[in-house]
């Protein structure tokens, strides 16, 4: 489980295909203190599992599925990527929940610059769109965000410099892909109110 709080931008060292999926390197410190085999990390919102460290390098296998669902599979050596570490029980949740398990990808479709926190809209799917609120939580590429508006397959969202600078979002552009999770809570709720979903 996490909370969506980017603690640092790592940098893709290697992409190696192999059966089923693919084997994800990156370079990382802060997510590597305590870290050990077996560990879990977020990488742009997919919680993948920690196969090897060598030095400041993690390595993590990455499913079909997770290639199938997220934008990991277009990863390229240099790209950076938002990192964070699973929380503890006892960590204050500066976040939301976020589970680490991406639903679909999203699009950026405008950047529009107010002031000094620019208003992202994304399009999403209907899988994503149907939990969104006004107000309420997404997950973008890990990062914890506050939905501004809902209108058809598009929301915005607003990103304080401290979030443009402490992620990816700084240097995405329109028609940038992204990982979305929608709020675990909605869910649940959904799940408890229509079980034959």
């Amino acid at each position: 489980m996490f909370t969506g709080i980017i603690e640092e931008l790592g940098v893709v060292k290697a992409i190696r295909s192999q059966s089923g999926g693919m084997r994800l390197s990156v370079a990382g410190k802060i997510v590597l203190d305590g870290m050990k085999i077996g560990g879990s990390i977020a990488v742009n919102g997919a919680c993948l599992t920690v196969v090897e460290i060598s030095h400041s390098v993690f390595s993590a296998d990455v499913s079909r599925e997770t290639v199938d669902k997220s934008n990991l599979g277009r990863l390229r050596v240099g790209d950076k990527v938002n990192l964070e570490r699973p929380m503890r029980l006892s960590d204050r949740l500066g976040g939301h929940l976020v589970a680490g398990h991406v639903d679909a990808v999203g699009v950026i479709r405008g950047i529009v610059k107010k002031g000094d926190a620019p208003v992202f809209t994304f399009e999403a799917p209907a899988e994503v769109m149907r939990y969104l609120i006004y107000k309420g939580s997404i997950t973008i590429d890990g990062i914890s965000l506050t939905v501004n508006e809902i209108q058809g397959d598009r929301f915005t969202v607003t990103i304080i410099p401290h979030t443009a600078q402490a992620t990816t979002l700084e240097f995405k552009k329109a028609g940038d892909s992204v990982n979305l999770e929608a709020d675990l809570i909605g869910k649940y709720v959904e799940k408890f109110l229509n079980p034959s979903r």
